[in-house]
């Protein structure tokens, strides 16, 4: 499964390549788009037969020499360039039992979140399932009819699109994450569940994960839409959970004073109110 993986990969990497930036000197017209077979080779200095191999898979162990060569080559970010090694066997991937989704959230993590009153927190697993949130990121996700995976709420809930103001972005985001976790554990029943859920039910999602991008999480500003408070412009730090291996911890942040903090502010009210507490 992971030599398959690492063939379709580096073929998904080398449809994206662009011949200019790569300094490569074209040789008659391109009838596909991004590097040949041949210019990967002489980019990472080796033989295209050897470079075939590893595409195809008959090649099952590249050194970790070879593996750098590539990633150079195809200019693959950090986050590819892990998940390439990862999918060659070179990285050791931390597993956690798998357990259907009811891996519990220690106690004192969750105290830790509920004190946090004006920034929304949340857990999730590689998946980006969601184990645990805070009041306020529960009234942050209040419009999505189930709250339960972060990828299934942007692509399958109809409020995806409205609550993530950048969606395309939202949507590449999350695929790239779970084609992360494929590199992490391939045979995860969990993640196995989702993708076939996902590229059923979505056309989008299936066409962005035949791109093989793969993406972690960053730290830029998101924008939601929230159909009590309007726009919410947030920033967020992910976080480790060293005890629970495969648990992020998400935070998010508006500056103090913005329209967002007030914002925020008033989204706490209202998810304390009694008609919300009703609901």
């Amino acid at each position: 499964m992971q030599n398959k993986g690492l063939g379709a990969f580096l073929k998904a990497q080398r449809a994206k390549a662009h011949p200019d930036a790569a300094a490569v000197v074209g040789s008659g017209p391109r009838r596909v788009p991004g590097l040949r077979r041949e210019e990967v080779a002489v980019l990472s200095g080796l033989s295209a037969d050897y470079y075939t191999k590893l595409e195809q898979g008959r090649e099952r162990h590249p050194s970790e020499q070879v593996l750098g060569a590539l990633a150079r080559a195809l200019d693959l970010n950090t986050d590819a360039r892990m998940h390439l090694f990862r999918l060659a066997g070179r990285i050791a991937s931390v597993r956690y039992d798998h357990d259907g989704g009811n891996r519990k959230v220690s106690d004192d993590l969750i105290r830790l979140m509920d004190a946090w009153l004006t920034t929304p927190a949340y857990v999730i697993d590689r998946t980006m399932g969601i184990r645990a949130e805070n009041d306020l990121a529960k009234a942050l996700h209040s419009g999505f009819a189930e709250v339960d995976n972060l990828a299934r709420m942007a692509f399958l809930d109809p409020a995806g699109r409205d609550f993530y103001v950048d969606w395309e972005r939202a949507a590449h985001s999350a695929t790239g994450q779970l084609r992360l976790a494929q590199g992490h554990d391939p045979h995860d029943p969990q993640l196995l569940k989702l993708l076939d859920e996902l590229t059923r039910r979505s056309d989008t999602f299936r066409q962005l994960w035949n791109r093989h991008d793969v993406r972690g999480k960053t730290r830029e500003p998101k924008q939601f839409h929230h159909p009590d408070v309007g726009i919410l412009t947030l920033t967020y730090e992910t976080l480790d959970i060293r005890s629970d291996p495969g648990l992020q911890l998400i935070v998010h942040h508006a500056p103090e004073g913005s329209p967002s903090a007030e914002a925020l502010a008033l989204l706490g009210s209202l998810a304390a109110s009694p008609k919300h507490i009703a609901d």
